[in-house]
């Protein structure tokens, strides 16, 4: 089993101060409802007409799962309070009441306003192109007859109706589960009976009639049938409803001598006793069986959440995935650096390649097999080398190609390291059963650091070589997973740097033994001094006579502490330009404040979620760090993060110029205002960053050193 040290007196976590607000001008805007907010702009897309309709489908799932996960872990967070008599006031100045109060006002907006786009005009559209979503209104009688072939055939063998009454208590509602709410009366005695019967989800959510272009919702198609399931019973009504729990790991005990036991003992527990944070149900919903639902599963009004169309908006997931190119944007196909590119048919040596020099890759504009993968997979098969040792947060589990090159690396012999983060929420049971299997072929294990989070990405290859030992490394700020690669936005940096292989050593020693590492030669570490080298390198621009120079590119800012050195900063005369992908709390543009931020956000076909920093004047020497950590008080001081500089200066100027593309943007770039709006950008000079990175990729692939042709 994987090693678990405590660090105990080691990591002491640097406590943000204080902040007092005042009601009547708050220094912070709400993390929470900015959170919506970014909801708010994923909706915007899925609005937008001009973009192919399948992708305004993918932008409605999106949102979908977006505010699933908000309500399963913020807004349950926020419950916990108010049942622990903990009251809490954040940064801006709301009390939990409050923003629970807020939430539920923004969230059952944007509940309404993304039903009614799809069911008034997405749908309707995609029936023009044949693509049709219909009712139980709209099906002929052969539609019913194929319908009943399939009920009695696929569905009726996996349902199971759950009776309420004396003898059958309230049955258990699963997270994120769609299920009918069903009033039947016995015909004999008159009385009416509540009963629930779950939607399988193991059964495509849309089912396909015969023609292959028509579907229907499951749900529907068992509602069609429910005489079937209550034999001689009258069927009163029928509803669905869908219920959020509370999906964060609770470990009350994280020093337990085996980690990945307490860990599955909490899983089972949580599948049983999760609060429930949230019940969405269909409009046309009695007030007797809502109040049914609210009062057994222990919920407020505020928890509930009416829909005037379908529930769960993320299973819109499968109609995006129809096979309807023309329906989509042109697909794009990531490009391999012309430096990594080979020659004829055999694939470039990687550890010949960064002896000569660094190499930095933009996802997925830049392919992640030729990359980061090939650089695994190469020291896999390499005689060579030694020990292979890699963070792994989120992978697509034994299938990744990363995953099994660890496994073949492990069964010739080498050093194999892996540290799975069995905390990765959402991914705890898969990275369980895949951290299994690469202890059976001999991967050496480990499960992190007791009390912390590892959120690094980072790689280390350790090669024996003519003149010695020689260490390889991957810094980058996307998790190593070939899927998420085709859509989020990462960068990352591949080495033969001595100083940083030594750093990316120490780091291991560390998350995997007992050192007590507190200073790195190029490495900036959470929870160990990346915060105070953070605010170091704000306050040291800040400092500059003829004024700083300021660019942050993260998913996330909210941490108190950093957001007051950027207030400070400002009122220095330092200029700064925020590109916040999601929550942002600093509030940009205020007179004696923050007059000299802005803030802007990019949403668009690929999730942007790389992190780069950039402190220096312009025309002056520049400093550029890549990595994982977003500006939050939990990556900086709850999670083991990695922060590498870009020394080389082809590589600076690339990172140089996906900042200022981004900074140009005015086509999918929107603005935050100082009364805490975001507002988009007018399209004038018509900047796709996006569309713009494409064409550099191209350009790269043919050009002799990797760097952007134009750098």
């Amino acid at each position: 089993m994987g090693s678990l040290p405590s660090l105990g007196d080691q990591i002491a976590p640097v406590r943000p101060p204080q902040v007092h607000a005042t009601p009547s001008q708050p220094r912070y805007l709400n993390r929470e409802l900015s959170q919506l907010d970014f909801v708010d702009r994923v909706l915007a897309m899925a609005d937008d007409a001009s973009l192919p309709l399948l992708e305004r489908v993918r932008f409605l799932a999106i949102l979908g799962e977006t505010v699933d996960q908000f309500f399963q872990v913020r807004v349950a967070g926020l419950k916990e309070q108010v049942h622990a008599a903990l009251p809490q006031t954040s940064p801006d100045g709301m009390t939990t009441g409050e923003q629970l109060v807020a939430i539920h006002q923004r969230a059952a907006r944007l509940l309404e306003r993304s039903t009614s786009l799809f069911m008034r005009q997405i749908a309707p559209a995609l029936e023009q192109h044949g693509v049709c979503i219909l009712t139980i209104d709209h099906l002929d009688d052969a539609d019913r007859a194929f319908l009943a072939a399939e009920f009695d055939a696929r569905i009726f063998p996996v349902l199971t109706p759950l009776a309420v009454d004396p003898a059958h208590p309230f049955p258990y509602i699963s997270h994120l589960s769609l299920n009918l709410a069903v009033m039947v009366r016995d015909p004999v005695r008159r009385d009416m009976r509540f009963a629930r019967v779950k939607v399988p989800p193991l059964l495509p959510r849309f089912i396909p009639l015969a023609d292959g272009k028509r579907f229907i919702p499951l749900e529907q198609v068992i509602a069609l049938h429910l005489d079937e399931l209550f034999l001689g019973m009258e069927i009163v009504s029928q509803h669905p409803f869908r219920v959020t729990r509370d999906a964060d790991l609770d470990l009350v005990d994280e020093e337990a001598a085996d980690l990945l036991a307490a860990i599955q003992s909490e899983l089972r527990r949580q599948q049983r006793r999760a609060q429930v944070v949230r019940l969405e149900v269909d409009a046309a919903m009695s007030e007797a069986v809502l109040d049914l639902l609210v009062r057994e599963l222990e919920l407020e009004s505020t928890d509930v959440y009416r829909a005037d169309g379908l529930l769960d908006l993320s299973s819109l997931w499968a109609i995006y995935a129809l096979d309807r190119p023309d329906l989509k944007a042109e697909p794009w196909t990531p490009v391999t650096q012309r430096r990594l590119q080979g020659v004829g048919s055999a694939p470039a040596n990687i550890f010949e390649i960064l002896a000569e020099g660094d190499v930095l890759v933009h996802h997925p504009y830049d392919s992640f097999a030729t990359s980061a993968e090939a650089f695994v997979d190469q020291a896999a098969q390499d005689p060579e080398v030694l020990a292979i040792k890699q963070t792994l947060y989120r992978t697509s589990g034994p299938v990744s190609p990363i995953v099994r090159a660890l496994i073949r690396a492990a069964e010739s012999g080498k050093q194999v390291v892996a540290l799975v983060e069995l905390k990765a929420r959402g991914d705890e049971r898969a990275n369980i059963v895949w951290a299994q299997a690469l202890e059976q072929v001999g991967v050496h294990v480990v499960y992190g650091v007791v009390g912390l989070k590892t959120h690094a990405k980072v790689t280390l290859v350790v090669r024996r070589e003519a003149d010695g030992i020689r260490r390889y490394v991957h810094v980058g700020t996307g998790n190593y997973n070939p899927q998420t690669a085709q859509i989020y936005e990462d960068v990352g940096l591949l080495s033969a740097d001595p100083e940083l292989g030594s750093d990316v050593a120490e780091l291991f020693n560390f998350l995997t033994g007992y050192s007590r590492q507190r200073r790195f030669g190029r490495l900036l570490v959470a929870p160990v001094g990346l915060r105070s080298n953070i605010i170091r390198l704000i306050r040291r621009e800040a400092a500059r006579p003829a004024g700083g120079r300021i660019t942050l590119k993260v998913n996330s800012l909210v941490d108190p502490e950093i957001v007051e050195a950027l207030y400070t900063a400002s009122q220095a005369g330092t200029e700064i330009d925020l590109i916040v992908r999601g929550l942002c709390s600093l509030r940009p543009g205020v007179p004696g404040l923050s007059e000299g931020i802005r803030v802007r956000s990019l949403v668009g076909r690929f999730l942007e979620h790389s992190r780069i920093f950039r402190f220096g004047p312009n025309g002056g020497a520049l400093e550029y760090y890549l990595g994982s950590s977003d500006l939050m008080p939990r990556n900086l001081d709850r999670r083991v993060e990695a922060m590498v500089p870009v020394v080389d200066r082809s590589l600076q100027e690339r990172l140089g110029q996906i900042l200022d593309i981004e900074l140009e943007d005015d086509v999918l770039a929107w603005e935050l205002h100082n009364d805490g709006v975001w507002a988009k950008v007018p399209t004038v000079e018509g900047v796709n960053a996006q569309q713009a990175f494409e064409q550099l990729a191209q350009a790269r692939a043919v050009a002799g050193n990797g760097s952007a042709p134009d750098a």
